[in-house]
């Protein structure tokens, strides 16, 4: 079992992103935290119950350490990998205007979002430099005025001081096609900025099969 850790540890030290497959990555993560025990078995069986890696680190943290060989430990050990992920892919999107950094804020929204069980709502607010000033989780359920007021939306980029402001929202179901409400909600929330000087640069929609930009299909 030490001959096999070492040369994890070595490939992982010495390889690029491809240096250990998924598996190996969360028995890598549990073997530091269980440093007694042989982690490749649960991390096999991690993969086959959640499907993927991605999967496995976003999973609730109790259902982790409920599962078999696993407890808190270890299940705290994954958690703070997606903890670690999330951070630095939000200080990116942070340090850099928007516009101009498109990849690192898909990056950002497609680990933050794709996983989600539920239908989430938020709204990127952005000043004259396109710099992020604030991501206001606007709501959970489907997007429509009963869960996002275009007027609202409004009103809170003029609190904010914001210019410009991007819808986004998750498709649990998995595929990220606009349905014809998100079309219909984010033409009212641009035409409602249109009026005051708040301009609605897209509606980002996530799903894990990928993201989908109303404003690259011509749709805004």
């Amino acid at each position: 079992m030490a001959g096999h850790r070492a040369r994890l540890r070595q490939r992982l030290l010495e390889g690029g992103d491809d240096a250990l497959a998924d598996h190996e990555v969360i028995e890598y993560l549990l073997m530091t935290a269980r440093p007694r025990i042989d982690t490749k078995p649960i991390a096999k069986s991690l993969i086959r119950r959640f499907g993927s890696l991605a999967a496995v680190l976003n999973a609730d943290a109790r259902v982790l350490a409920d599962h078999p060989q696993m407890g808190e430990t270890s299940a705290a050990a994954l958690k703070v990998v997606a903890l670690a992920a999330r951070r630095l892919a939000k200080q990116q999107v942070r340090e850099q205007p928007v516009l101009g950094s498109w990849q690192a804020l898909i990056d950002y929204l497609r680990i933050d979002m794709a996983h989600l069980t539920v239908e989430r709502v938020r709204v990127l607010y952005l000043n004259t430099q396109n710099m992020l000033i604030l991501d206001e989780h606007v709501g959970d359920g489907s997007i429509d005025e009963a869960a996002i007021h275009p007027r609202e939306v409004i009103r809170r980029a003029l609190d904010l001081g914001a210019t410009a402001l991007i819808l986004v929202h998750n498709h649990p179901s998995g595929s990220p096609e606009p349905s014809r409400a998100d079309i219909q909600i984010t033409n009212r929330i641009a035409e409602a900025g249109r009026l005051l000087g708040i301009v609605v640069h897209d509606h980002v929609i996530i799903g894990r099969e990928g993201h989908v930009s109303l404003k690259a299909k011509g749709l805004i």
